[in-house]
């Protein structure tokens, strides 16, 4: 695969666990390149907004035409960079991505109950109905475990969701999903399958929200047949 491929992993601020499998791609042949996502794997100092992480991507890639691999917020920042740049953008490989648009959210802001980033980034005890709905789309211990300048950003891209529509997605997309996801469930990988037009799902049976990790050989041989076309 001559073409760029870019890793973006998802919320951690250590990217070392990714290597097996960037080690694992590169004897298939594939030169993947696991980018240090802002605020997670490099400091930031403000607040970031989905369309800063999209600006940020389209820096680095460029105009090159890039095969983009995203883990959960990861996922996020690949499908809405699809969108705006989709001239950039030969294929995604989503693995249990998050930004899938909720209903119930979506229903929440609207009615004006809530908002999300002040839910979470100032008062996210005063509402347990927004704290519930919130501790479902993210894990309770990334919020936790995130210095304030992140708390605020979590809180940025989860508001963004609201207006992530998957099926202006051009690019063909590969959807690798846990079958045992609890933070992201597998309804998800369905729901998005059925907004991307040109998208296709692998589920990785026993495997939670990190698969490239627990099941890397299964995860690494489906990134490398896609890429190959051979699936």
């Amino acid at each position: 695969m001559k073409m760029p491929v870019l890793i973006l992993h998802g919320w951690s601020y250590d990217n070392s666990k990714w290597q097996p499998l960037v080690s694992s791609l590169k004897k298939s042949g594939i030169s993947a390149q696991l980018l240090n996502v802002p605020g997670l794997t490099t400091v930031i100092k403000e607040p970031m907004t989905i369309d800063d992480y999209v600006a940020w991507l389209k820096k680095g890639a460029g105009d090159n035409k890039v095969v983009l691999i995203g883990h959960s917020n990861g996922g996020r920042i690949a499908m809405n960079f699809a969108i705006k740049y989709p001239e950039n953008v030969a294929r995604i490989i989503l693995i249990d991505s998050a930004g899938l648009p909720r209903r119930e959210l979506k229903k929440r802001l609207k009615r004006g109950l809530s908002k999300a980033a002040a839910v979470v980034g100032k008062k996210l005890t005063t509402s347990p109905k927004a704290r519930d709905l919130l501790y479902k789309l993210i894990r309770e211990s990334d919020y936790r475990d995130a210095p304030p300048v992140m708390r605020q950003t979590m809180a940025n891209l989860i508001e963004s969701d609201v207006n992530l529509d998957p099926s202006q997605i051009k690019a063909p997309v590969t959807i690798i999903w846990g079958a045992d996801d609890k933070a992201t469930p597998l309804r998800d990988a369905y729901a998005l399958k059925k907004l991307i037009k040109k998208s296709k799902l692998l589920v990785v049976d026993g495997a939670r929200h990190s698969p490239q990790f627990t099941h890397m050989a299964e995860v690494s041989k489906y990134i490398s047949g896609v890429l190959d076309g051979n699936i």
